[in-house]
């Protein structure tokens, strides 16, 4: 924005010729210089408030959601690209001023300029009043917990139409071959699917991938392993294997699902915290995990080629009783006390268990017997503990018979 606030203010002068001069009004270069001063002094000032608004959000966001939130606050492309505006304006005021006070223009690039100024403030009124109305949500708990659901939909997404990342199905525990080390202690946050097809086929060998994005990859944990289809594997470059696994220190949700889940989930067991107590924030959370796994078995579009693109790359898919137990362990944990949170999971796994998976049947039964012994656990008033008993005994009933 900054440089193309500069290239416009020197593109003004192409137009000034005295043919097109002799078309269009005369404006005086006070009126035009008083307008620029009045954007240029304004304009340093809303930047100003913009980063600090941006930085009481940010901040917002850390301390009533999760930390795990932040990145995805910090990456709101309205509030960023306001700012931008905000400073290009700036910019562009204090070159233009520069310009019209060593006489630069003569009458029809006065009129360009002035025409272009007009345009520029309306740009920066329409941006600031709709970066007023989004920076009044920025950071809020509704508006991240929206943030984390719209990524982990969409991360969910990419993981059904691609299970196993375009390779082949592997059998989760069952790595055979020589294992494959990084060397980076961290987080696998995306894996080259497509380095590694490549890989196995220069060298004959097939992989086995052995940390999926969101293993933390401790020493002694492999990333992959290798068999060769003659049995040699003297010449295998292991480094360039390792090198198809972005390790970092923290997770990503682009090819972590889980991490959404996770996150999601810790935003519920924030506020059941006695600072917070607030189980209206928590019953909403179920209800996105309700939503969230009945998005993992709607049916795929049949036009998306299904054949796995990558047959010398054996990925492991992901496990629904993993996913469950990220998203309702902690909520069932530090939930177990309160009525109306246990009576809400009942009914968000009486629900899921409705749905025709048989594997989200079984994970949707297990934790709502768990969650049915954590209640029983804690809960003190036996008309309570009786609700959350029934029902768990309907969850289940219409698949178990």
């Amino acid at each position: 924005m900054g440089v193309l606030s500069v290239v416009a203010v020197f593109l003004v002068k192409m137009v000034d010729i005295p043919e097109i001069g002799k078309l269009v009004p005369a404006i005086t270069q006070d009126s035009i210089e008083s307008l620029l001063a009045i954007i240029s002094a304004s304009m340093l000032m809303i930047a100003t408030f913009a980063v600090a608004s941006m930085i009481s959000a940010y901040a917002s966001a850390s301390n009533t959601a999760t930390p795990r939130s932040f990145s995805l606050v910090i990456s709101d492309d309205v509030s960023q690209n306001a700012l931008s505006t905000f400073i290009g304006a700036f910019i562009f005021s204090i070159i233009a001023l520069i310009a019209l006070k060593n006489s630069y223009y003569d009458k029809a690039g006065r009129f360009a300029l002035f025409v272009l100024t007009v345009i520029i403030l309306s740009i920066i009124i329409v941006t600031f009043v709709s970066w007023v109305d989004r920076i009044a949500r920025l950071g809020r708990l509704g508006e991240t917990i929206d943030k984390v659901e719209a990524v982990t939909a969409a991360a969910l997404q990419r993981r059904r139409a691609a299970p196993t990342l375009h390779g082949v199905p592997a059998e989760r525990n069952q790595n055979r071959g020589e294992a494959i080390y990084g060397g980076v202690i961290g987080y696998v946050q995306r894996i080259d699917v497509t380095a590694l097809q490549r890989i196995a086929e220069k060298s004959r060998v097939r992989i086995t991938v052995a940390a999926l994005p969101g293993i933390f990859l401790a020493p002694g944990r492999a990333l992959a392993y290798v068999t060769a289809d003659s049995g040699d594997l003297s010449d295998i470059d292991t480094s360039r294997i390792a090198g198809a696994f972005l390790v970092g220190n923290k997770r990503q949700f682009d090819q972590d699902p889980r991490f959404g889940l996770v996150v999601l989930s810790e935003i519920a067991s924030r506020s059941l915290s006695p600072a917070v107590n607030d189980p209206g924030t928590v019953i909403n959370i179920i209800d996105t995990f309700v939503r969230l796994f009945a998005l993992w078995n709607e049916p795929l579009d049949e036009s998306d080629p299904q054949t796995p693109e990558c047959d010398r790359v054996a990925v492991p898919q992901l496990a629904l009783d993993d996913m469950f137990d990220d998203a309702f362990t902690a909520i069932a944990r530090d939930g177990a006390g309160a009525i109306e949170i246990a009576v809400r999971l009942q009914k968000a796994f009486a629900s899921l268990a409705s749905i025709e998976h048989a594997v989200m049947q079984d994970a949707a039964i297990r934790h709502a017997h768990l969650a049915l012994a954590r209640a029983e656990n804690v809960m003190e008033l036996p008309v309570d503990l009786e609700i959350v008993r029934k029902l768990a005994k309907l969850v289940g009933s219409d698949t178990t018979g």
